[in-house]
């Protein structure tokens, strides 16, 4: 799974394998070591974060940050993005 950066002890990242068809971007946010499950956050085609789960039980303060600095970070995603996989649709 690549990793695209780190927010102290989270790790936000894509994992690599995303199904056939190519789900919508998204990262994952893990504390420690990446997991299929974790949280997931849908990047839109503003930049903007939508929570699609909170699988890693982050508490709502620092979820909230960490999402504050996908948004800032959304265009460096979505370029490491269409690097990885090729291609890129949107949830919304």
């Amino acid at each position: 799974m690549p990793q695209i950066f780190r927010i102290g002890a989270y790790r936000i990242y894509f994992w690599s394998n995303e199904n056939e068809p190519l789900e919508p971007i998204h990262v994952h946010i893990a504390e420690g070591k990446p997991t299929s499950n974790a949280t997931k956050v849908w990047i839109t085609k503003k930049g903007k974060c939508y929570l699609c789960n909170n699988n890693s039980r982050i508490d709502k303060k620092t979820l909230k940050n960490i999402m504050d600095i996908i948004e800032a970070r959304s265009s460096e995603i979505i370029d490491k993005w269409i690097e990885f996989f090729g291609k890129i649709s949107y949830y919304c």
